[in-house]
């Protein structure tokens, strides 16, 4: 019989910001020995959940996201335990409706 290996829960390091003209949100998550088919990256308008592990580490956070953003048009890459997301910020008027005005 083996024995289980102790595994350790970590929120991994985040850097996020918004490019100059506002138009992308970055993000970048330190998942440090993660192989990249070990990461789950979910992406909401308003938050994003990610999570990875390695043989002793499950890295796992939830983060508000400050703007609503384009879920649909999100690009990841993955490179040496960094994580890049790009989300474009969608556009405030996107779901706003004309009013008929009487």
């Amino acid at each position: 019989m083996t024995e289980a290996k102790e595994k350790f829960i970590r929120s991994p390091e985040t850097c996020a910001w918004a490019d100059d003209e506002h138009d992308t949100y970055h993000i970048e998550v330190t998942l440090p020995g993660v192989e990249k088919d070990k990461i789950k990256l979910k992406i909401h308008e308003d938050s994003f959940f990610i999570s990875g592990e390695t043989d002793n580490t499950v890295y796992v956070g939830s983060y508000a996201i400050c703007c609503p953003v384009k879920a649909e048009e999100t690009k990841a890459s993955y490179k040496n335990g960094i994580l890049k997301i790009d989300v474009p910020f969608k556009d405030p008027m996107e779901d706003a409706i004309d009013v008929k005005i009487e």
